[in-house]
């Protein structure tokens, strides 16, 4: 015979997610923030870019629909049921792929599926005004969600999700580690480097037809916090500079440059290539240094993780020949994410 209240358990969590699927819908013919999603009985309330929103105490089905919030997922020991696709290394970055194994995707982080995402069934949403503002009300309508205001603030985003998860006590083990290899890292190479600390650092990202100079955002707020300083010429420029000519190169100088290369395009290999060729390049105080470093864009500006922060501050100890601190990784669970 057949499992009668397994069949009907099943029956209502299908409906369940049918009616919340349709309350999304029903916010599309609705003025923005006219539909907010179910009260959870119990829970507790969260602060963020949203608002108050009230949350089960212990979600068990969430979806992150960006990259930091992944990140910071797996950095806390949760496996969400939904996951936006990576910018990069499609469809998932590889340093979480074995943690997300069999996780399913709900789309772009600028284009979340949202009707996978209801079907999905979360009791928990975790997203970013910056990138959801417009799609808050459908979100609301299938589940609780709580919002960070950026997408490159790895600790605020790290604060969010334990908040939201009741993991807070991993967050500050977390975040209590970062700080102990930031000081550390400042200690050593002040004492390595003597008078030519602090450097200034441009986090230069090559395309197929222009180079971008980042000025803020994930690497560049690591860098500060490290105390590296900007060069000159991209302070006050908002997020950075894109350049289109050569002739722009000398906007680059800086006492060390990091540049971010996509490998597995040739025509942003050429436009390599071609920069670094023209005898602007040459005249760069970096280059006449030897101090221009290729590092991995995930670590350094897609990632948006404490993860990824600490495989970008791992990148530093290497390339300045540093040996990091031993217990680089004694606030992670080794059985969660490898450090």
């Amino acid at each position: 015979m057949p499992d009668t209240a397994s069949h009907s358990n099943h029956a209502k969590a299908g409906a369940v997610r049918l009616r919340r699927w349709l309350a999304a819908l029903l916010a599309l013919l609705m003025p923005l923030g006219a539909v907010a999603a179910d009260v959870p009985p119990g829970g507790h309330g969260v602060t963020n870019a949203f608002g108050d929103t009230s949350v089960p105490d212990t979600p068990q089905r969430v979806v992150t629909l960006y990259q930091g919030a992944t990140d910071s997922a797996v950095a806390l020991g949760l496996t969400p049921v939904g996951v936006v696709d990576s910018w990069l290394e499609p469809p998932m970055y590889r340093y979480l792929r074995e943690a997300l194994d069999g996780v399913e995707h709900v789309g772009l982080e600028t284009q979340p599926n949202l009707e996978k995402i209801a079907w999905l069934d979360p009791d928990l949403i975790v997203a970013t005004r910056f990138r959801h503002q417009r799609v808050r009300p459908l979100l609301e309508a299938m589940a609780p969600t709580v919002a960070s205001e950026s997408v490159f603030d790895f600790k605020a985003s790290l604060r969010l999700l334990a908040k939201a998860t009741g993991r807070e006590a991993r967050a500050r083990a977390l975040l209590q580690d970062w700080d102990a290899r930031v000081a550390d890292f400042r200690r050593r190479i002040r004492r390595a480097l003597g008078d030519a600390w602090p450097q200034r650092a441009a986090v230069v990202r090559f395309k197929s037809d222009h180079v971008r100079i980042y000025s803020t955002g994930f690497a560049g707020s690591i860098l500060g916090e490290l105390g590296f300083e900007q060069p000159s010429s991209v302070q006050d420029q908002g997020w950075g500079m894109k350049l289109t000519s050569e002739e722009n190169i000398p906007v680059i100088n800086a006492d060390v440059i990091f540049v971010l290369l996509e490998p597995d395009d040739p025509a942003i290999a050429r436009n390599y290539r071609h920069w670094r060729a023209h005898p602007l390049w040459q005249r760069l105080d970096a280059v006449r240094h030897d101090r221009v470093f290729e590092v991995d864009a995930v670590n350094w500006i897609m990632g948006g993780g404490i993860l990824a922060a600490n495989a970008m501050l791992d990148d530093l100890y290497a390339h300045y020949g540093l040996t990091p601190p031993a217990s680089s990784c004694a606030a992670f669970d080794q059985e969660a994410v490898a450090c």
